[in-house]
This record gives C-alpha cells, sequence and structure tokens, in this order.
C-alpha cells in the first residue's frame, strides 16, 4: 500500500498502485469494462459506469445513442452495453460493455455533462432515428426538450446538416412533433400513435375551465372544440391523497360537460384499442374527419 487514495471509480492500474488485491478489487468493485471498476460504495448508474469507463476509452470518444439519451434525462430502459462514438479512422476498442459508433462530430454536436462529452440532443436524437421506432423517438425527443436539452433551432440545424445520415427522413418527419409539454413518455406515446392515425390531431396540456372560466384542471392530451380529454394514470395516481385530488378534478371536468377517457400501463401495448377508443369518443362529440 503506498498510500493514495482510491476514488469511487477506478481503473485496474490506479487500484493495484493504491495497494488493492485482487480479493479486493473483487470486495469493492463492479467491473464496468476490462480494466474499469465502480466501487460497491456508489450505485451503478449508468453516469458513474461512463466516468469509470473514460480512462480506458480512446481518445476523442464521446457518449452516445442511447447512453447520451439516459445521460440526458430521456426516459430509456438503458442496459449494456454502454455506446461511444470516435471519430473515423480511431482503431476501435474491442471491449465488453463497449459498442462503438464512428461519427463525424462538430463541436455543436457534443455537449460537457458531469465531467463527461455526450453528443448533443440533436445529435443523439439524429442517432437514435436510426434504431428507433417512430413513437419511442418522438417520447425521446419530448424528454430531451422537456429537459432543456433539445429545441426546433438545434434540431433543425443538425438535421440541415445530415443530408445523407441514416435516420435522417425519419428524424425530419417527427421534429415537428415534439414539444416540451408532454409530461411523460406514455402521453408522447399516445400523441404520436394518435397523429399518425386518421384523427384530428390532439391538443396537449389542455387546460379545463369552469363556467366563469377559471381555469379548474388541465388534461394530459385533448380537443377542446369536442370537449374530450385524455389522461394517462401512471403508478403515482394510486397514492391515497392523489386519488383524493383527481376525484376532484375529473368530477369538475365532468361538471364542465368534458368526456374523460382514462387510460393505464395496459394500453402501452394497445395501440389501436387507443386510438378506436378515441375515435369513439370524438364521433359520440360530433366530431367528423
Amino acid at each position: 500500500m503506498d498510500g493514495r487514495e482510491l476514488g469511487t471509480s477506478y481503473t485496474w492500474q490506479a487500484a493495484r498502485a493504491a495497494g488493492l488485491t485482487r480479493a479486493g478489487l473483487r470486495d469493492d468493485g463492479v467491473r464496468v469494462t476490462r480494466g474499469a471498476y465502480v466501487s460497491r460504495a456508489i450505485p451503478l448508474t449508468v453516469a458513474n459506469a461512463c466516468r469509470a469507463s473514460v480512462p480506458v476509452l480512446p481518445d476523442g470518444a464521446v457518449f452516445s445513442h442511447l447512453t447520451a439519451a439516459a445521460l440526458l434525462g430521456a426516459p430509456v430502459q438503458h442496459a449494456w452495453p454502454l455506446d461511444i462514438s470516435v471519430p473515423p479512422g480511431t482503431t476501435r476498442p474491442q471491449r465488453r460493455r463497449i459498442r462503438v459508433h464512428l461519427r463525424s462530430l462538430g463541436r455543436a454536436d457534443v455537449v460537457p455533462l458531469g465531467g463527461l462529452r455526450v453528443t448533443s440532443g440533436a445529435q443523439t436524437l439524429l442517432d437514435l432515428s436510426a434504431v428507433l421506432a417512430p413513437d419511442e423517438l418522438v417520447a425521446i425527443g419530448d424528454a430531451l426538450c422537456r429537459a432543456g436539452r433539445l429545441d426546433h433551432d438545434s434540431l433543425g440545424e443538425r438535421l440541415r446538416r445530415a443530408h445523407g445520415t441514416r435516420g435522417v427522413v425519419l428524424a425530419r418527419r417527427v421534429a415537428p412533433l415534439l414539444t416540451p409539454l408532454a409530461a411523460s413518455r406514455p402521453e408522447s406515446l399516445f400523441r404520436y400513435w394518435i397523429t399518425d392515425s386518421d384523427l384530428p390531431d390532439p391538443e396537449v396540456q389542455v387546460p379545463i375551465h369552469d363556467r366563469w372560466g377559471r381555469e379548474v384542471a388541465h388534461a394530459d392530451l385533448g380537443y377542446s372544440r369536442w370537449k374530450v380529454a385524455l389522461e394517462y394514470e401512471g403508478r403515482q395516481h394510486a397514492d391515497r391523497t392523489q386519488f383524493g385530488r383527481d376525484l376532484e378534478r375529473y368530477s369538475l371536468m365532468a361538471a364542465g360537460g368534458w368526456l374523460l377517457l382514462r387510460f393505464g400501463a395496459p394500453h402501452l401495448h394497445r395501440r389501436q384499442a387507443v386510438i378506436d377508443r378515441v375515435a369513439g369518443a370524438l364521433r359520440s362529440r360530433g366530431a367528423r374527419w
């Protein structure tokens, strides 16, 4: 032991220099990839795994794709491997739990985040447009907008430079749909499904007013013209206090003449059922399209 203090993420060389034995390393460290470890003293989050891997990655490596989306705050189910992008001509490291992409990135395409180099929101959306379904791409784009990591100007500028890039056609198609107003992934999915159907496009975060014009509630999605509202109810709605607030809100909506459609987790796998129910509700209110 030479007295060096070992941090919460470290390389094999740093662990050996600090006097950590193989047995001690097994007890303390979780291996991210060959030669890079995260101490069990901290959670094995995506960000901590990325920080641990930096010393063993090539110069110029940038975290990208789903890894970048997770770091930027998008609702992705991130799993190994970590995605990195390196400039063309860089030798691709062959490492478990690391997936390498070749990318020519400009200065605007990379942002600093917590000591890491990460692809920008616009670059991340463009990268993911080549590998994700449109509804999931919209959900990630909405989340990046909501987190302040993406806006229409920066996305438009990046897409203008993306001629011939794989996925750019889809990215350009979904770009106008993105909004920071969508509050959750399910809302984004439902909105895309409806917009992609032959139904009228729904409004986002629809205000509900009483007869005196006071806003008494709002709906995740809806149609002010026909007073049809759509709500997604996650697990937080089972909380007793939230349940009471929901009862009050739904009563006020009904008193104002609104027809409320309530959806939950099972509907995330029933796209056509969601579309059919919204269509039926709109027709019941006289909507024609």
